[in-house]
């Protein structure tokens, strides 16, 4: 399955898509929530919600 087709289907309220959308980007959120070396979790947290509002809000 491809990327988009992910997309579509987590814009369309595909919790399974959504998920692999975050596994594919959690790295990176992880590397962005280290602040000085030290993970903060509440940027984590953070940052998780705004990806999920961006796949939401994201236009095709």
């Amino acid at each position: 399955m491809s990327f988009k087709d992910l997309l579509i289907q987590a814009k369309d309220g595909s919790h399974y898509a959504q998920e692999k959308i975050f596994l594919l980007y959690r790295p990176l959120l992880f590397k962005e929530a280290c602040v000085y070396e030290v993970f903060d979790e509440d940027l984590f947290q953070e940052l998780s919600m705004t990806l999920v509002d961006c796949i939401r809000l994201f236009q095709l």
